[in-house]
């Protein structure tokens, strides 16, 4: 396998799970699944220093363990002449290659155990789990296995049969060694045939070499016959594809005593030798054959989990746009009042101190001011009013902070009840960007899915004309802080947040620094009308115009009234939100005069906005929405590169796939 390769599919196996688990999605099973095929078929097998490892197979008596012993020049497995001596898979590891503390691992992952190092050759004969030995052999790179008999038992009822499949499965070649009294049975061969090239069997189809023992009498073209019968018995047609060589090994008694190891002979004379031919294996050219459709099927499964993780991320962050939609919604529903007096008397301040010098001077110099500005609100219709009596009625700021505490409860309820729920209904407009990303997140959505618009998948959009309705589900990812938020106690979340609300009607020292920033803009666009207009009020004793009409504004009972509406930034990219305040104005104003105060006001409203927008954005993300924003947030930021990752990975895999 290509290093480019190998490593993508590594980062695969790292990246895959990694995503699965932060957007809580996927089959866990099927994904644990995925994962042990890569590990245990692919990354582990495929890597460049990885042992060939050749699994001795055979019938009962057929000599297998003296085979295994020969080829690693020492007595280490029990031999003799009663079938189904042996119940347990011994492997046979280089001495130089003991320290690879993950190689033992990595060779019997089939087992699910790790092999114990054999201390007496008893113990092969009680069934367990498998066993190792450390040889001495120059072949570094050739691990062994000695396997059970798989036709030892009784009536189709084999006792060794699950062991030689998780053999068969650990190893990369096969030893298939027979003698005259089976080479020709069937039920031996074809079930070989069944685990090397069965559908369903999961081990891929592995070559062979086949050992016969045989008498000496035997002719090289008998022993190639009856071996050929075994090859086709194995693979059918594809009997000179997958056989890598034919040997013999004649009987001798020297061997069957155990005074002595088999010899190999090639059956074609222009053959290596066994011990030759097992160290010429081509491993990565092999490998690679073997392990290729099970590459295909890894790389099918991985298109599958990555899918569905990115649905599942379009979900969260279809979930998150929702969740800080409804509450940009909320935090404006907390602000529907304007504290009129406080602001417009603090610009009122904010503008005298900023006057000119000779406008001050003036302003110091006369004595009669009650007056002219009596004449002043009796010109704008509002005198009567002001100088009636009547029933006392409550101060500005004291009706402000009661609306301030209903506003703000019904803002709260409404977030809190968002913020819990198993699902989030928010609305919005095609010419909202938000909105417009959520109908491109939930196109796509359905794109992955292959879901119709009926189909009703997480989100849906509808609504009659450019205005929409989303109905959004809670995502897996947040469910945790969902629940940490429902486990607190409604009214000490209310009560916390109201005992803040001293936060939503002061003017902090930012806010007044924009003021005066807004009055230094007024001055600029002061034509020479109003400035001559400024210093003729200053030199009567009056306030200046503007400040005069927010004086009016502030404390007037009006005859009539208008409404300013302000156009609003949304908290996360909302553009078509409006709060609309009732100013008083005068039915005897002009139109040019209406127009000038608008111009005036609504900025000094945008200006206390969005001061207050953020304060109360903090009180609901501190007291409601803080911890499943932050869980959605990270789990978005940390899945997003793990996604491009994947994807650049996969597109490396696909290549290697197509070769």
């Amino acid at each position: 396998m290509e290093s480019a390769l190998f490593d993508a599919l590594k980062k695969l196996r790292e990246n895959i799970p990694r995503l699965a688990d932060l957007l809580k999605c996927g089959d866990h099973e099927q994904i644990r699944f995925w994962t042990d095929i890569v590990d245990a078929k692919l990354l582990s097998r495929l890597a460049p220093d990885f042992p060939v490892v050749a699994a001795i197979c055979g019938g009962g008596s057929s000599g297998k363990s003296t085979l295994f012993n020969s080829l690693i020049g020492d007595y280490l497995a029990p031999t003799g002449g009663t079938a189904g001596l042996n119940r347990r898979v011994l492997f046979s590891i280089p001495a130089m290659r003991a320290g690879q503390k993950d190689l033992l691992a990595d060779l019997a992952r089939p087992f699910q155990s790790v092999p114990s190092l054999l201390n007496a050759r008893e113990e092969l004969t009680v069934p367990g789990e498998p066993l190792y030995v450390l040889n001495q052999s120059p072949a570094n790179n050739l691990v062994i296995l000695d396997t059970p008999d798989f036709d030892t038992g009784a009536k189709g009822a084999y006792t060794n049969r699950e062991v030689t499949r998780m053999a068969l499965e650990a190893s990369d070649i096969l030893i298939y060694i027979f003698t005259n009294s089976n080479y020709n049975n069937r039920d031996n061969t074809d079930f070989i045939a069944h685990m090397l090239t069965g559908i369903g069997t999961g081990i891929g189809k592995r070559k062979c070499f086949l050992v016969y023992r045989v008498y000496p009498s035997f002719t090289q073209q008998e022993v190639l016959d009856h071996a050929m019968t075994v090859a086709e018995g194995i693979y059918a047609e594809l009997a000179d594809k997958y056989l890598l060589g034919v040997y013999r090994t004649d009987e001798d008694n020297d061997v069957a005593a155990g005074k002595g190891f088999m010899k190999f002979r090639p059956v074609d004379a222009n053959r290596p030798s066994f011990a030759e031919a097992l160290q010429s294996v081509d491993t990565p050219k092999l490998r690679y054959e073997l392990y290729a459709s099970i590459l295909r099927d890894v790389y099918k499964h991985a298109e599958v989990i990555k899918d569905d993780a990115q649905v599942s991320f379009d979900e969260l962050r279809l979930y998150f746009d929702a969740l800080q939609t409804a509450q940009s919604y909320c935090v404006h529903e907390a602000l529907k009042h304007f504290p009129m007096d406080r602001v417009m008397r603090r610009f009122a301040r904010v503008w005298a101190a900023t006057d000119p010098a000779h406008v001050k001077m003036m302003r110091k110099t006369g004595g009669f001011i009650e007056l002219p500005l009596k004449l002043l609100l009796g010109a704008a219709g509002w005198a009567k009013d002001q100088l009636s009596p009547g029933i006392p009625k409550p101060s500005a700021s004291k009706l402000f902070m009661e609306k301030v505490d209903e506003d703000l409860v019904t803002a709260v309820t409404s977030m809190h009840y968002q913020a819990v729920s198993r699902q989030i209904s928010v609305g919005g407009s095609l010419t909202d960007p938000v909105a417009g990303r959520m109908v491109e997140i939930i196109d796509k959505i359905r794109s992955h899915k292959r879901l119709e618009k009926s189909q009703n998948p997480r989100a849906e959009p509808s609504g009659a004309g450019s205005s929409l309705n989303f109905l959004i589900d809670a995502h897996p990812v947040v469910i945790s802080e969902q629940e940490k938020l429902r486990a607190r106690d409604f009214k000490s979340v209310l009560q916390s947040i109201l005992a803040e609300k001293e936060s939503i009607t002061t003017i902090s020292r930012d806010m007044e620094k924009d003021l005066e920033r807004l009055a230094d803009h007024f001055r600029r666009k002061m034509g020479l009308w109003h400035k001559i207009n400024q210093t003729f009020w200053a030199l009567l004793n009056v306030l200046p115009a503007t400040v005069a009409v927010t004086y009016v504004l502030s404390t007037g009972d009006p005859v009539g009234a208008a409404g300013i509406k302000v156009k609003l930034t949304g908290l996360f990219g909302a553009k078509d939100l409006y709060a609309l305040f009732a100013i008083p104005v005068t039915t005897g104003l002009k139109k040019a005069d209406r127009k000038q105060i608008e111009e005036m006001l609504g900025p000094i409203i945008q200006t206390w906005l969005n001061h207050k927008l953020k304060t109360v954005q903090h009180l609901f993300e501190e007291n409601i929405t803080g911890g499943i924003l932050r869980c959605a947030r990270k789990n978005i930021a940390d899945a997003n590169p793990l996604i491009h990752e994947i994807e650049h990975s996969m597109k490396v895999c696909a290549k290697g796939v197509e070769k």
